[in-house]
């Protein structure tokens, strides 16, 4: 028998309405028990998580593990161990890898390598279209069969409407959801950054806001039209947010997720460090006391997809997270090689890394500003997106998995370039000072470390 015993902690789970001091009892790698003051059988592991929280494991539905084909970047490996060290039990990783995951071997590879390298839950999605080409759909059912849990060409975007349709009547068939990528070509053409003042004042392609605003309302059509179940991905726009609102209030099946770094940083943060800090940045120099983090104009590490926008749009996402329009917190960790960011800002890919600052960041943007409470925070880490992709997770239930994430809300520390599980560094956030960090993961009942794949000493 193999058991572990979690005490002195201050339980959160949505799930099950928990929130207090309480005791979690592990046995052979389900929830046995969560109660005070609770017996444990002999040669119990233990660990004390005084003053800290216990939460279920955080699910990431958003991820970019890069293999097979782009492991220069990442590997199942070092992306999993960067979700261990983040506070993530469970990870969600997207098809467009080389070749894409749009065939049950390729499915099959992940799941192989996930057991015998991943340190945490790896979940896979398949290809909505063969090759993410957007133009054959992919073998939806054979890709369930095999064991994916959501279709997506994330990366792309589907533009042919009717293909869309058919993928979502087939996806709905199969009782997959939908998560698209939502970028409409023509409007975005060869836009990097959003189109407005900066796109301007810096003379890059500006990237419209309804080049994402136009597939969101496609896809609530879609979703009304076919019953399936739309998750629009990476929301970064206000009127996405409002075309989501006024969709869920009519009760169609339509969702959204968010990424920290469309709710902390805005476009003005690619003029550099001394344009943000000035204007946008305020409110977040508080933490940093006199030591602000700096960075040069066209910091290709604040290039995304979809881009960084407005001060408004920034505000529209929080607000859009309080309110509940926006069900789910998400990395987008897109691990690139230092070689391809190192290039003008117009030819640098797209995408930054986020498995190790996603929750620290939700902290302090929405939890320590009293946007929104603990518990709802956990709650789209944990039992929303389990929920949306019908995971056997976050949970702290008898019989459940053991799958749980325990973290200090208030440790304060400074995200440093060495500190890094990934393999790749592209990410805008080295040096700045955080509060709130990932102390250990408990997976299938045993615990990690959040600084090292080795099991923490009991």
């Amino acid at each position: 028998m193999n058991s572990l015993l979690i005490t002195g902690g201050h339980v959160v789970d949505p799930a099950n309405q928990l929130d207090g001091p309480a005791d979690v009892l592990i046995v052979n790698g389900k929830i046995s028990a969560v109660g005070k003051n609770l017996s444990a059988p002999d040669n119990t592991e233990r660990f004390d998580a005084t003053g800290k929280i216990v939460c279920p494991g955080l699910i990431d539905l958003h991820v970019h593990l890069r293999e097979p084909g782009q492991t220069a970047k990442e590997t199942i490996a070092t992306g999993t161990a960067a979700a261990a060290r983040g506070g993530f039990t469970s990870i969600v990783c997207m098809p467009n890898t080389a070749p894409s995951i749009d065939n049950a071997g390729t499915v099959a590879l992940i799941h192989e390598r996930a057991a015998r390298e991943g340190v945490v839950n790896v979940f896979v999605t398949g290809a909505i279209t063969k090759g993410i080409a957007g133009e054959e759909l992919a073998p939806i059912g054979g890709l369930k069969k095999a064991g994916i849990v959501a279709i997506t060409d994330d990366g792309h975007c589907i533009q042919n409407n009717e293909l869309m349709r058919r993928a979502c009547e087939y996806a709905k068939m199969f009782g997959l959801p939908v998560m698209d990528h939502c970028q409409d070509y023509s409007l975005v053409t060869e836009g990097v950054m959003h189109e407005g003042y900066w796109s301007l004042a810096l003379g890059l392609r500006g990237w419209p806001a309804a080049g994402e605003e136009m597939i969101v309302a496609r896809n609530i059509l879609l979703a009304e039209l076919t019953g399936a179940r739309i998750h629009c991905q990476h929301l970064s726009a206000a009127g996405s947010v409002a075309l989501l609102r006024e969709a869920k209030k009519r009760g169609v099946s339509i969702s959204g997720e968010a990424c920290p770094h469309h709710f902390t940083l805005t476009d003005s943060a690619v003029a550099g460090s001394e344009k943000f800090w000035s204007a946008d940045g305020k409110p977040l120099a508080t933490l940093q006391s006199d030591n602000l983090p700096a960075w040069p104009a066209y910091d290709t590490n604040f290039k995304m997809n979809p881009p960084l926008r407005s001060a408004k749009d920034r505000e529209a996402i929080l607000e859009g997270l309080a309110d509940g329009t926006i069900e789910v917190l998400c990395s987008d960790h897109a691990p690139h090689c230092d070689y391809e960011k190192e290039v003008e800002f117009d030819y640098a890919p797209f995408g930054i890394t986020g498995l190790e600052t996603e929750l620290a960041l939700s902290l302090m943007q929405l939890v320590h500003t009293k946007r929104i409470s603990l518990t709802a925070m956990i709650a789209k880490y944990t039992v929303n997106p389990a929920r949306l992709l019908n995971l056997n997770k976050g949970t702290l239930g008898a019989g459940a998995d053991a799958d749980v994430t325990i973290f200090d809300p208030t440790h304060e520390w400074i995200y440093q370039r060495e500190d890094s599980a990934s393999k790749s560094r592209n990410n805008p956030f080295f040096g700045w000072k955080f509060k709130g960090k990932a102390i250990a993961t408990v997976v299938a009942g045993k615990l990690i470390s959040c600084d090292q794949r080795q099991p923490v000493a009991a």
